[in-house]
């Protein structure tokens, strides 16, 4: 930009004392100055704040073919493409001009694996007020009400302040929770008043000794925080199950290191297990003790699904110790983030369909279900989304990637650089200024409440007003041309009680095998 605008000093000089035909050169450069000081001035669009001039020619990337728009702008993360489709309709919904296409949709229904929601012939008025969740079992003396969705677990230090503050805000506006991360409990987390579940991960960051260790006092006092609503252990992420996060030291300013409590300038690495516990009775009875340190607030923890005979000897550690967390969020191996190495992107970890099925049918088996909360996570970005993740067993979502659209990601891919072009995912001031706190707080109010209202005009459509109704048969997959398979017929589900009663062929090995004293593989 300072070029341009010296171009045109000097090509208007030229055009003073030279010859008139300067005129011309300085005419194109003198638009170029005005478009760029718009830009500069203007707060809607980071790319243009932080690349004036040159960043109108994403714009122009985004209206040529949309094969070259899938090729260059919609990746995510992992290098697997996000829907395009997806993602424009999260961008018109933060912008608020959602609006209907009328000509059918572009996916070959008759493809193995198209799934699809079955309407009714009797549909309902949508409801004026959308539900929520009410979180908290028998342990828990200080219950919160979730909304249907929320915002994912996604870190200070991996995002901006400016992103951090959007997104509280957003959810302070909206009356949606906001799920910290494992980085620590920042300023920027508190500023607006947004409901909080604060995550804790492996490193304790936020809550930890010198030694790296857990620190019961300094979580107790700040689990006292009026905006923290829930805890959550965080087991592992369905983008890089059994690896621990990482935080590249150029993005370890002097903030991110007093929030983590960790050097300055230097890589952070959590590790990839607890050293509060190594069983399933003391994981069990390590909730119980964050929920007596959090004041009784509701306390649970994240996991992308290992084997099934793993979480169900959680199960039957809490059977035995008559110990269960207030909620349990499922993470789909789908899942997004700027920091796992391409294997584990792309091969490991439970795909949130299978995860959420198994742990829901899980804790119907053992009669554990109604004293816990199921939430789901791992590219939920739709209203179709919500009602799919709840028929398959959960209670509520949360959604990462979709937010982070919501404040202004373009899906750069830049995010472990500190290179951000929109500010969303760095730590240098001057790429984060470009991300106005104000207009993307709005956006992700307006996104998360046109994506509930979605759902219930499905839910509606298919003659449900409460979520409570939805069943498993209300969700079709098929499975080949001529075949089309129900959810009762796809999933492996329980009666209530059934593991303990007499378990089913299917389940019966792992039910034995399960030990609560041991995480047998």
């Amino acid at each position: 930009m300072a070029g341009v605008a010296c171009a045109t000093v000097a090509a208007v000089a030229l055009a003073l004392i030279a010859t008139p035909w300067w005129w011309v050169p300085a005419g194109v450069l003198l638009a170029l100055t005005a478009v760029g000081a718009w830009d500069l001035l203007q707060r809607r669009h980071s790319v243009l704040r932080n690349y004036p001039v040159l960043g109108h020619l994403r714009f122009l990337m985004e209206a040529l073919r949309p094969e070259l728009q899938q090729y260059f702008i919609e990746r995510n993360y992992d290098g697997r493409p996000f829907d395009r489709d997806v993602r424009s309709l999260v961008y018109q919904r933060a912008k608020g001009t959602d609006a209907e296409e009328p000509f059918g949709t572009e996916r070959d229904v008759y493809a193995d694996g198209y799934e699809f929601l079955v309407p009714s012939m009797a549909p309902k008025p949508v409801p004026d007020k959308a539900p929520t969740v009410r979180v908290g079992g028998p342990d828990c003396t200080r219950p919160y009400d979730m909304a249907l969705l929320n915002v994912s677990a996604m870190s200070f230090g991996s995002l901006s302040a400016n992103a951090i503050l959007a997104l509280n805000n957003g959810a302070a506006r909206g009356g949606f929770a906001h799920d910290t991360g494992e980085g620590g409990l920042s300023e920027y987390h508190l500023r607006h008043g947004g409901d909080l579940i604060w995550e804790i991960g492996t490193g304790y960051f936020g809550c930890r000794t010198q030694g790296g260790r857990f620190d019961e006092k300094e979580f107790a006092a700040k689990a006292a925080h009026e905006q923290v609503r829930c805890v959550s252990l965080k087991l592992s992420q369905g983008a890089k199950p059994g690896i621990g996060g990482v935080l590249p030291g150029g993005k370890v300013n002097a903030e991110i290191a007093r929030v983590r409590e960790v050097p300055q300038g230097r890589t952070v690495i959590s590790p990839p297990y607890h050293e509060v516990f190594s069983t399933p009775r003391e994981l069990v009875r390590f909730v119980a003790r964050m929920r007596e340190l959090a004041g009784g607030k509701p306390t649970g923890f994240k996991l992308c699904l290992t084997s099934r005979r793993q979480f169900l000897a959680v199960c039957k550690a809490m059977l035995d110790e008559d110990v269960t967390p207030d909620f349990i969020v499922v993470d789909g191996a789908e899942g997004g983030t700027g920091a796992a190495p391409l294997e584990f992107a792309d091969h490991l970890g439970t795909p949130l369909t299978e995860g959420l099925t198994t742990v829901h049918s899980a804790l119907v088996g053992t009669g554990l279900r109604e004293r816990i909360r199921i939430g789901a996570s791992g590219k939920v970005a739709t209203g179709a989304d919500i009602v799919k993740r709840l028929i398959q067993g959960a209670d509520y979502t949360n959604a990462a990637r979709a937010m982070m659209f919501a404040v202004g990601c373009i899906q750069a891919q830049r995010c472990h650089t500190n290179a951000c072009p929109v500010g969303v995912a760095t730590q240098d001031p001057r790429r984060a200024r470009a991300l106005d706190v104000t207009e993307k707080s709005e956006r992700v109010h307006r996104f998360q409440a046109a994506t509930v209202h979605g759902a219930m005009q499905i839910m509606a459509s298919m003659g449900i007003t409460d979520p409570a109704d939805l069943r498993p048969h209300m969700l079709r997959r098929r499975v080949d041309v001529t075949t089309v398979l129900s959810g009762t017929e796809l999933y492996d589900l329980l009666e209530p009680g059934q593991l303990l009663a007499e378990p089913p062929r299917g389940w019966a090995d792992d039910w034995a095998a399960a030990d609560p004293d041991e995480f047998t593989v």
